[in-house]
């Protein structure tokens, strides 16, 4: 790896640390976890357009397979690395961690950790990174928007369901393809890893996803009716 990104993933961490500091600074009546929302929000925000600045040729935006990555795309690996650390240890402290999202994040770190360290096969980390993160501004969205005081709304309902579209064509169309084209090429074997593994656990969350959409379309959400609450479906 190589000094330059080295650093890079150094200061990235210090930076999304101190971005984390200060957004609790600005919402001190917000939880631990909103801030921590808002900057995986950036991140997620950040790392699509990186990733997308950074193809070569949009018509195979996954070209060229199994190559030696590019002094860009290294660096769009890196911003997204160090987030990836600066989450993990977030997430200890607060109540977002469980066995699912520790998996993602090791497995995420070890993978691009490897690619950059192999200085290979930046084509499909990028597009991984793309894929992955498309979805996350709507996942925190609509946990942000519960704390703001809009559960049960349409305006949740909209986030949870364009979340789920949004995750559904990524990570259950695009991903098993992304997955099948890094496996079968002369990729190192922890990249292999890290995109059936990523692969795993997105099939995991998708399923857990369609039961949080059948409960959000099935349930009963409450309507102000002359300042009253009732239920719709209820008198």
């Amino acid at each position: 790896m190589e000094d330059s990104i080295k650093n890079m993933i150094v200061v990235g961490v210090i930076s999304w640390s101190t971005a984390f500091l200060v957004s609790r600074r600005i919402f001190q009546k917000r939880s631990y976890d909103f801030s921590n929302r808002i900057i995986s929000t950036i991140h997620a925000i950040l790392a699509v357009t990186l990733a997308s600045i950074s193809v070569q040729d949009w018509k195979c935006p996954m070209c060229p397979v199994a190559s030696k990555s590019s002094l860009k795309q290294m660096e769009v690996l890196a911003v997204s690395l160090s987030y990836l650390i600066y989450d993990l240890v977030c997430c200890l402290f607060g109540e977002r961690m469980n066995m699912d999202t520790t998996i993602h994040h090791l497995v995420s770190i070890v993978g691009i950790g490897a690619g950059l360290c192999y200085q290979k096969s930046g084509s499909e980390m990028v597009a991984c990174l793309w894929i992955t993160e498309m979805s996350s501004p709507f996942l925190h969205l609509r946990e942000l928007l519960k704390e703001l005081g809009y559960k049960d709304t349409p305006l949740n309902l909209a986030a949870d369901l364009l979340f789920a579209a949004i995750f559904t064509f990524a990570r259950m169309v695009a991903g098993p393809y992304l997955t099948y084209v890094t496996v079968t090429a002369n990729n190192p074997f922890l990249v292999k890893a890290m995109a059936s593994g990523l692969q795993l656990v997105s099939a995991f969350w998708f399923f857990k996803i369609l039961r949080m959409v059948k409960y959000k379309l099935t349930k009963k959400r409450p309507t102000s009716i002359n300042g009253t609450k009732h239920v719709n479906g209820t008198k």
